[in-house]
């Protein structure tokens, strides 16, 4: 198997390797989402636009009843997107994201993630902040670390050493601890970000997520690596699972068992999907083995184009 490509460990991550990831994703997203205003959900806006005729997914709750009622046709009001909003995020860096079996690690696509949002928040001119949370331990609830929420690229640029710096700790994370982190104190509407591999058990995360998503915009990036997915033939496969470091040798020649493995592995995230959908979360998946931030782009434009056509995610 083929060693993952991946961005130096914690203690030799140094500010060249991250400006050249900062360089890249600038390239790309610039070269690639053309506007005024790209950011990864560019809410509705509270300022009044103008009116359209009313397209089938709709908001019905934005109807422009007067003009409505002098064309006789269903409209519905247009509105500006705010700028100078707050963008938080909910970093997961527990030790589970210390793995990789694709191009990256899953930790480095979590921090790459980090560095795209930074770069698509601060070019409007917003302000972003985030919690990062990182492992637990059998006597306490682990690192978490708050990072205020400020405007500008330097700001955003110490953010981002911030949570590239971030120790990873044995232990299983608390998600749903640190999705909490982000509904205290109450904050004003705005963009927030769940960036994790959800493998905690979602009863644990949904109900703190649904919270968040009353006030909030909310975007959930999972980040998953193939081999969760589905097994490789290889024979037999020493495991070691990074959480609780338990060591276990599996026999991946076994079909049922690769079989058995891929089903479970479909019904835990089809359950993760269908927690997120509950929460109301605008969903995007990136992968270790693929282009994450050509998948970045794609969702931008996805969602810059159903908001265009007035429907929702």
């Amino acid at each position: 198997m083929t060693p993952p490509t991946r961005l130096p460990t914690t203690g030799d991550r140094s500010g060249a390797v991250l400006a050249r990831l900062q360089l890249m994703v600038t390239r790309k997203l610039d070269g690639l989402l053309q506007g005024d205003y790209a950011g990864l959900l560019p809410g509705p806006g509270s300022e009044a636009g103008e009116s359209r005729e009313y397209r089938p997914g709709d908001d019905v709750r934005r109807m422009d009843w007067p003009v409505t009622a002098r064309t006789t046709m269903p409209h519905v009001r247009r509105t500006v997107a705010d700028r100078e909003l707050e963008t938080w995020l909910a970093v997961d860096l527990s030790a589970s994201l210390d793995f990789g079996t694709g191009r990256w690690l899953k930790r480095d696509v979590a921090v790459a993630a980090v560095a795209a949002l930074a770069h698509l928040t601060v070019r409007g001119g917003n302000r972003i902040g985030a919690v990062v949370g990182a492992g637990a331990t059998a006597g306490g609830p682990g690192t978490l670390l708050r990072l205020p929420a400020r405007a500008g690229r330097k700001e955003a640029q110490g953010l981002l050493r911030a949570v590239a710096g971030t120790e990873v700790r044995p232990g299983r994370g608390d998600l749903g601890a640190l999705v909490e982190m982000l509904n205290r104190p109450p904050r004003r509407r705005g963009v927030a970000v769940v960036i994790s591999d959800f493998l905690s058990p979602p009863q644990q995360w949904g109900r703190p997520l649904r919270k968040l998503r009353v006030r909030h915009d909310v975007l959930a990036v999972e980040v998953v690596d193939p081999r969760e997915l589905e097994l490789p033939d290889v024979g037999v496969l020493p495991v070691v699972d990074p959480e609780s470091g338990e060591l276990h040798e599996v026999q991946t020649a076994d079909p049922g068992l690769r079989r058995r493995y891929a089903e479970a592995a479909a019904a835990q995230r089809g359950a993760i999907a269908a927690e997120l959908r509950a929460a109301g979360a605008a969903h995007l998946r990136l992968r270790t083995d693929r282009d994450w931030l050509l998948d970045m782009v794609r969702f931008v434009a996805a969602q810059r184009h159903a908001r265009t056509r007035g429907t929702t995610r």
